[in-house]
């Protein structure tokens, strides 16, 4: 864009992970409405505030009620919602902060682009694997059954399609891994990437 001149911060962002002891990463955790993100997501930053470690958790009813309240759930606006999302989240890594993201964000394209915005080295797809029919049985929001009912238009997984990760960094099977089980596999992969140090809590 004309006109525009980044300017350079004298304060890097390795200066401030030193300062968190950690190293900034988005936990990027994608699956259907009802599948258990929100859930994981939240317990997983309060597993990790817990141990001391800087957080920030975008979940995507909050942020479609402020940032993003202006987009509908057509493909269109899906993109762009992922979008502001990405970028948002590419701050909170410079500033060294864990970020856990909670969205459906249903196409692998949308998410490819928000890997490439953020950066393939900090990004980490979760996959909250948790069948349809499971997460219509589930259906803590009655939104399945308000789609189901023709209320509720472009609804993923009843008439817009989910793409499944294809090979997400994380798979977490929640039929058969309880909430536990979910939290400690995602702690331990940041333990072992070097994005936190288990060891030290």
């Amino acid at each position: 864009m004309k006109n525009i001149i980044i300017h350079p911060h004298k304060v890097k962002r390795n200066d401030r992970e030193k300062i968190k002891n950690q190293k900034g990463c988005v936990i990027w955790l994608t699956g259907l409405s009802g599948s258990g993100k929100s859930t994981i997501a939240n317990e997983l930053e309060y597993e990790l505030n817990k141990m001391k470690y800087h957080t920030y958790l975008l979940d995507g009813d909050n942020i479609r009620s402020g940032l993003n309240s202006d987009l509908s759930f057509n493909e269109n606006d899906r993109k762009e919602n992922i979008r502001r999302i990405s970028e948002v989240a590419k701050l909170f890594v410079d500033s060294g902060i864990i970020t856990i993201t909670a969205f459906i964000s249903p196409f692998i394209k949308d998410r490819e682009k928000a890997k490439k915005i953020i950066g393939v080295e900090n990004f980490i797809e979760v996959f909250i694997d948790t069948p349809l029919e499971e997460c219509i049985k589930r259906d803590p929001k009655g939104l399945y059954k308000k789609a189901l009912d023709g209320k509720i238009k472009n609804f993923t997984g009843i008439d817009q399609k989910y793409e499944k990760p294809i090979n997400p960094n994380i798979h977490i099977d929640t039929i058969k891994e309880d909430l536990n089980i979910s939290i400690n596999k995602i702690i331990n992969y940041l333990d072992k990437k070097g994005y936190i140090n288990v060891k030290q809590y």
